[in-house]
C-alpha cells in the first residue's frame, strides 16, 4: 500500500512541476510579445544603403529614411561584407519603430529607428538591376 501511495505522490509531483513550467515560459513568451507591441515595433524587409551619412530603406511599398544610431551602424558593417561598391544595397530584415516626425537631415516622410537586426544578405544579381555610368 506504501508503494502505491509513494507512486502516486512521485507521479503526482512530476506532473504538478512540468505545469509550473511550462506556465512559466508561456509567461515570458506572452511579456516578449507584450514588450514588443507596447514599443510599437515593426518587422521590415527590405534593400537597404548608406552612403554619405545617409540611410534608407526600401521596401516593396514604402520608403524610410533610416535613423543614424548605433544599431544602424551595426547594420551597415554587416552589410559592407555583401557590397562591392559603397551605393550598393543589401536585402535586410529589420525590427524597428516607425515615425513620421520632422527631421533636420532626413526628409523622407516615413523614418525608422531599427531596434534588431533580424537577416542581411546580399542581392541576388538577377534583381540587381541598377544602371551604372561611368567608367567600369
Amino acid at each position: 500500500m506504501k508503494r502505491v501511495l509513494s507512486i502516486a505522490l512521485l507521479l503526482t509531483v512530476v506532473f504538478a512541476c512540468k505545469n509550473e513550467s511550462k506556465s512559466k515560459d508561456a509567461k515570458i513568451i506572452e511579456a516578449v510579445i507584450a514588450k514588443e507591441q507596447s514599443e510599437n515595433l515593426t518587422v521590415l524587409k527590405g534593400s537597404f544603403v548608406y552612403y554619405d551619412g545617409a540611410a534608407v530603406l526600401q521596401t516593396s511599398n514604402e520608403i524610410y529614411g533610416v535613423l543614424v544610431t548605433e544599431k544602424m551602424e551595426e547594420l551597415n558593417k554587416q552589410a559592407e561584407m555583401f557590397k562591392t561598391e559603397p551605393t550598393d544595397m543589401v536585402q535586410i530584415e529589420v525590427k524597428g519603430t516607425i515615425t513620421n516626425q520632422k527631421d533636420d537631415k532626413i526628409l523622407w516622410k516615413n523614418k525608422v529607428n531599427i531596434v534588431e537586426i533580424i537577416n542581411v544578405r546580399a542581392i541576388p544579381q538577377e534583381e540587381n538591376n541598377v544602371v551604372k555610368l561611368g567608367k567600369e
